[in-house]
């Protein structure tokens, strides 16, 4: 691919040389005519373009010398945002011979975001481990991976011989406490005996609501005691199965995870932010994903948390964002590209990232002026978002910019460099 990328690359700037070597031919027989037209008494061309300030002209680019970017390309690290140096092409067609294409710079809004990468997770404050509460043996399995529950849901049930025992003790604890109460009536029995057997009766039923029956369960498992009781395990929230160790017939003991459960309306993406950022990330700004896997879509959440402390290795900070899922596109353990929104520019002037081009560490814009005479002006840059810049000075709306193929220009303003220049 390397290799591909060379020889197209290669192929473009011999086209390019080729197309500025024909433009200089077709320069020098205007020149040519020029020069008769001034021997004639006439005044076109460059001879024409002398201004009547007494100015040094650069005679080859019909420029002020101090204005031609050809003839003196290292001023360019010393412009500012706005200033630039002129670049004449040989030919009014040259720009059109090297695929030169321009366009109006545009106006409109951007947002001014941070980038880093994310991972996404399950939201922990919608995530449970469903355990059992009792050793026993699991006889049935409801639900599966995958499976959408509702709050309460019984997703197993387990007969365990606690609980059967625990329900035999409380039946036998109704049946005395309701003797007792006979006896009581028919002041057989002291008020002791019956306020014992009560207190019996509570402890019992107790057990039981500890383990997760109602009193209508304890109420029917009183009026059934030859039943074989099963204890229902229910899902805390409503949400989906990710997980699930539960098989019918094992043995399991108390606290043995049988199933995750998770709400993935959602979802948490966890954030890497480079140290140097830090001073700019709120809580509550907004936060955009976009996911390699998902293309074309653009997920949109909130900044929810800001760790505490910096990576001493990565110097990096870990943050939260909580994203709405409600297709439940994301999954858990996803790497998505995330930005964080911290300025939104309104009214900004707007033109392509190809459009910028750098020379001694500084961005440049090339600015046409007429079909053989370009501009390249320093330009200060601001946000950058999906293939767009914001240029924050040197550059009004609707000015006319390159915005594709201008290595062409850069080659021509950078001649000079490699001793094709017109100056001494």
């Amino acid at each position: 691919m390397k290799r591909l990328f060379n020889d197209r690359f290669t192929a473009l700037s011999v086209a390019a040389i080729l197309a500025l070597a024909l433009g200089c031919s077709k320069r020098q027989e205007a020149d040519a005519a020029s020069e008769g037209a001034v021997e004639s008494g006439g005044k076109t061309g460059l001879a024409a373009a002398k201004p009547a300030s007494g100015k040094k002209m650069c005679e080859e680019h019909g420029l002020p010398e101090d204005e031609c970017g050809i003839c003196h390309p290292e001023r360019a690290a010393k412009l500012k945002p706005g200033e630039g140096s002129k670049v004449r092409l040989p030919a009014a067609d040259s720009a059109n011979l090297v695929g030169v294409e321009t366009a109006a710079a545009a106006v409109g809004s951007i947002p001014e975001g941070i980038e880093c990468y994310a991972e996404l997770a399950f939201n922990q404050n919608k995530l449970a481990q469903i355990a059992a509460p009792v050793g026993g043996i699991i006889q049935e399995v409801p639900v599966d991976l995958g499976s959408k529950v509702e709050e309460k849901q019984a997703v197993a049930k387990i007969w365990s011989a606690s609980i059967a025992e625990a329900v035999a003790k409380a039946v036998l604890s109704h049946q005395t406490l309701d003797r007792e109460r006979k006896l009581r009536a028919d002041r057989v029995s002291s008020e002791k005996d019956l306020q014992q057997a009560e207190a019996d009766h509570r402890g019992a039923c107790q057990q039981l609501r500890t383990l997760g029956f109602t009193e209508e369960q304890i109420d029917t498992l009183g009026g059934k005691p030859h039943e074989q009781v099963l204890m229902e395990v229910r899902a805390p929230f409503a949400g989906e199965i990710v997980e699930r160790s539960a098989v019918r017939g094992a043995l399991v003991e108390a606290g043995k995870p049988l199933f995750t459960l998770a709400d993935r309306s959602v979802m948490w993406a966890m954030l890497n932010i480079p140290e140097s950022a830090l001073a700019r990330v709120r809580v509550g700004q907004t936060v955009e994903l976009k996911v390699e896997s998902l293309p074309g879509q653009t997920f949109t959440g909130k900044l929810t948390w800001i760790g505490a402390e910096v990576d001493e290795r990565t110097r990096m900070a870990r943050a939260r964002a909580e994203v709405p899922n409600p297709d439940g596109l994301l999954k858990a353990r996803m790497f998505a590209r995330a930005r964080i929104v911290v300025r939104s520019a309104e009214g900004a002037v707007l033109v392509p990232s190809s459009a910028i081009y750098a020379l001694e560490g500084k961005p440049f814009i090339f600015v046409k002026l007429t079909d053989d005479l370009f501009e390249a002006r320093a330009v200060s840059i601001g946000a950058k978002f999906d293939g767009q810049l914001e240029v924050l000075a040197g550059l009004k709306p609707q000015e006319v910019v390159v915005v594709r193929h201008g290595f062409a220009l850069k080659s021509q303003w950078l001649s000079s460099r490699m001793g094709a220049g017109c100056a001494d």
